[in-house]
């Protein structure tokens, strides 16, 4: 999908990561079809370096209740 590549919000998200735009579109990604299909189309060198620049968000520890 070459709109994903040239996508407006990404680039605002290239802009500022922790904008309102940006998280959106962050948080868009994580179930897009058009972007799974986007990332098929690369050759792996590029889906590695794409995975290492917008990949899944890292989980965020919660501290478990104490008992």
């Amino acid at each position: 999908m070459p709109g994903c590549a040239t996508c407006r919000l990404k680039a605002r998200y290239d802009a500022s990561p922790r904008s309102l735009t940006g998280r959106l579109w962050k948080w868009h990604i994580r179930w897009c079809p058009g972007w799974r299909s986007y990332l098929k189309t690369l050759p792996p060198s590029e889906h590695r370096r794409v995975m290492a620049a917008y990949g899944p968000h890292k989980e965020r520890k919660r501290p478990r209740p104490q008992d």
